[in-house]
C-alpha cells in the first residue's frame, strides 16, 4: 500500500516561491477573481450593515435589547458557514444571492453587538449632561453617544469585514465565484495556485483591517489649535 500523501507532505521550500510566480503570471485571471471575491463580500458587508447598524445603535441608545445583542452574536459563532450556504441552496438556488445570504448572516452579528455595546457603554453622565442642555434624543446619538463609541463600533466593522472575506472563500462551492474557485481547485491549479490565491485572500483582509483603521483614525483626530 502506497503511503496518502497529504497537502502539508507537499510544501517545499519552493511553495511560497512557486505561488509568487503564479501570481505573476496570472496576474489578469487572479484580478478577475479578486474582482468577483470583492463584489460578493462587499455585497454582503453593505446589506448586513444597513440591516444590523441601525439596529445596534438604537438598541444600545435606549439601552434595550442586551439579550437580543449577546443572542445574535452567540448564534453568528455558533452557524458554521458551510451549514448556511447549503441551507441557501435550498431557499435562493446556486449563485451570487445565496452565497450573500449567508454571509449577510455571518457579518451582522459582530456589527449589531459593537454597535450596541458602543452606544449602551458611553458615560451615563455625559448622556444625562446633554439632556440638561437641551439636546434632544437624535442629538444625544449622532452628536455624543455616536462619536465616543465609534472606536468599539469600527471594530465591529472590522472583525465583520475580515470574517466576510475570509469566509467568501468557501462560495465557489455554491457557485459564488471569487478567489475560492482556485482555492478549492488544486487539480486544475496546483498547489501553487492553491496558496497565491490563500495569499490574495490574506492580502484582502489585511487592506480591509487597515482602511478600516485608517478611517476611524481619520474620524477621531481632534483639529489643532487654531494660531
Amino acid at each position: 500500500m502506497e503511503p496518502c500523501v497529504t497537502v502539508a507532505d507537499a510544501f517545499t521550500p519552493h511553495t511560497f516561491v512557486d505561488a509568487f510566480s503564479f501570481i505573476h503570471d496570472n496576474a489578469s485571471f487572479l484580478f478577475q477573481k479578486t474582482g468577483e471575491h470583492l463584489e460578493l463580500s462587499f455585497a454582503a458587508l453593505g446589506i448586513a450593515l444597513l440591516l444590523a447598524l441601525p439596529l445596534g445603535l438604537w438598541l444600545g441608545h435606549r439601552h434595550r435589547g442586551l439579550f437580543l445583542a449577546v443572542s445574535v452574536s452567540s448564534l453568528g459563532r455558533a452557524l458554521p458557514s458551510v451549514v448556511l450556504i447549503a441551507f441557501g441552496l435550498t431557499i435562493l438556488g446556486v449563485g451570487f444571492w445565496n452565497n450573500t445570504a449567508a454571509l449577510v448572516v455571518l457579518a451582522v452579528p459582530p456589527i449589531l453587538t459593537n454597535a450596541y455595546f458602543a452606544i449602551d457603554g458611553v458615560d451615563p453622565d455625559v448622556v444625562e449632561a446633554a439632556r440638561g442642555m437641551g439636546l434632544s434624543e437624535r442629538q444625544i446619538l449622532l452628536q455624543i453617544e455616536l462619536p465616543l463609541g465609534l472606536p468599539l463600533m469600527i471594530a465591529g466593522i472590522r472583525i465583520a469585514a475580515i470574517f466576510v472575506i475570509a469566509t467568501a472563500t468557501i462560495a465557489a462551492i455554491a457557485g459564488g465565484g471569487g478567489l475560492g474557485e482556485v482555492i478549492v481547485n488544486q487539480a486544475s491549479y496546483g498547489l501553487a495556485g492553491v496558496v497565491g490565491a490563500s495569499l490574495c485572500v490574506s492580502a484582502l483582509a489585511l487592506l480591509a483591517a487597515l482602511l478600516l483603521s485608517l478611517t476611524l483614525r481619520a474620524l477621531t483626530r481632534r483639529p489643532g489649535p487654531v494660531p
